[in-house]
C-alpha cells in the first residue's frame, strides 16, 4: 500500500495515541476543579500549553485548545472582526484560503463587513505590493495561509509580517496547518498574533486543534458558557487531546530537516518522471514550494476516474486537500 494523500489527513502516531490514553486514565479531573484532580489535570494542561509554545517560538503567546483548525481559525477571524469593528470593518485574506478561513470571511462580508481578496500570481503567492496597496485606515484583519493544501505554495508570510507590524490596529491571522513539521515555522520571526493549527495533520488525533494568540489580545468568543480557555472558548477542555497535540508537534517538529530532506528528494524523482508524460501537468511551482505537495493535471482524465484507477493497484491519492 502506498498512501500520498497526507495533506488530507495522517495515520495516528503509536505513541501519540498512548500519551492520549495514559492522560486519560490518569489526568481524568475536570481542569476547572478545584481539588486535587483537577489542580493535576490543570496543570498538565498548562504544560501543554508551554511547550507547544516553545516549539513555535511563540512566547509571548498562549493557546486555545479547540477542536480542529476550522474551529480555530473561525474563532481567529470572527473573534477579531466582531471584537474590533468599532475600529473598521475593512479584512484582507487572499482568494487561495482553505474553505475554513474563505467561507468565513464570505460570511462576514454578508453581515456588512469589506473584504479584499488578494489575488495571486501563476505560483499561487501573493505580491506583497498588492498587500501593501489594499491595506487601509479602517483595516483590521489579515489573514493567510502559509502553505497551499492545494498546490504547496509557500507564501510570503514574514514579509507580510513585517509591512502588518507597523500598524498597529491590524492583527495578523496565519494558517500554518500544512507547515507545521513540514518547513521551519516561528511565530516570533512571522510576528502572527494569532495561529491555527490541526493535530491530524501531523499523526495527532482528529477532533483536536489549536488556536496561538497573542498574550493581551482580545477576541469575541463563539462559544458562549463557562470561562474556560481564557473565556475564549466556553467548555470542559479536552486534556489528554491537549496532551496528545503536543506530543505530536515534538514529534514531528524533532527531525524537521532531515525529513524535509528525504522528501524533497522524493519530490524531485517524481517531478522527474511525471514530467516524462505529455499529458501530465505538474502545478506546483518549483519555487516557493512545500516539498510535501506535488499537484499535477492529466489532460482528458476527470480526476476521479484517476483515483479510483490508482486505488486498485493499491496506490491512494486525492483530486484535492481534505
Amino acid at each position: 500500500m502506498i498512501y500520498f494523500d497526507y495533506t488530507a489527513t495522517t495515520p495516528v502516531n503509536e505513541e501519540v495515541l498512548a500519551s492520549y490514553i495514559q492522560t486519560t486514565k490518569t489526568y481524568w479531573g475536570n481542569p476547572s476543579s478545584l481539588h486535587k484532580f483537577g489542580v493535576r489535570a490543570d496543570n498538565l494542561l498548562n504544560l501543554a500549553r508551554k511547550q507547544m509554545c516553545e516549539l513555535l517560538d511563540a512566547n509571548n503567546h498562549d493557546v486555545i485548545f479547540t477542536s480542529s483548525a476550522t474551529e480555530a481559525s473561525n474563532l481567529a477571524i470572527k473573534g477579531v472582526a466582531y471584537r474590533y469593528q468599532e475600529r473598521g470593518k475593512h479584512l484582507i485574506t487572499t482568494v487561495v484560503e482553505h474553505p475554513s478561513v474563505y467561507n468565513t470571511f464570505l460570511s462576514l462580508e454578508k453581515e456588512g463587513f469589506e473584504v479584499t481578496f488578494l489575488e495571486v500570481d501563476n505560483t499561487g503567492r501573493i505580491n506583497i505590493e498588492d498587500l501593501k496597496k489594499a491595506i487601509r485606515k479602517d483595516t483590521i484583519l489579515v489573514s493567510m495561509m502559509h502553505v497551499n493544501n492545494e498546490v504547496g505554495t509557500i507564501m510570503p508570510v514574514i514579509e507580510a509580517g513585517e509591512i502588518i507590524k507597523n500598524y498597529y490596529k491590524i492583527i495578523y491571522h496565519v494558517d500554518i496547518v500544512q507547515a507545521l513539521g513540514k518547513i521551519p515555522v516561528s511565530l516570533r520571526e512571522i510576528n502572527a498574533d494569532l495561529a491555527s493549527i490541526s493535530a491530524h495533520k501531523i499523526y495527532g488525533l482528529k477532533g483536536s486543534g489549536a488556536l496561538f494568540i497573542r498574550k493581551g489580545l482580545e477576541l469575541e468568543p463563539q462559544t458562549l458558557g463557562g470561562s474556560q480557555e481564557f473565556n475564549l472558548r466556553a467548555g470542559t477542555v479536552d486534556v489528554p487531546s491537549a496532551v496528545a497535540l503536543a506530543k505530536a508537534m515534538r514529534l514531528i517538529l524533532t527531525d524537521l530537516e532531515k525529513n524535509y530532506d528525504y522528501v524533497r528528494v522524493l519530490n524531485n524523482k517524481m517531478r522527474s518522471i511525471l514530467s516524462k508524460y505529455e499529458k501530465i501537468v505538474i502545478n506546483s511551482p518549483v519555487e516557493h514550494c512545500s516539498p510535501y505537495i506535488i499537484n499535477f493535471s492529466l489532460k482528458g482524465i476527470k480526476g476521479e476516474t484517476f483515483v479510483h484507477a490508482l486505488e486498485k493497484h493499491d496506490i491512494y491519492v486525492s483530486t484535492k486537500s481534505a
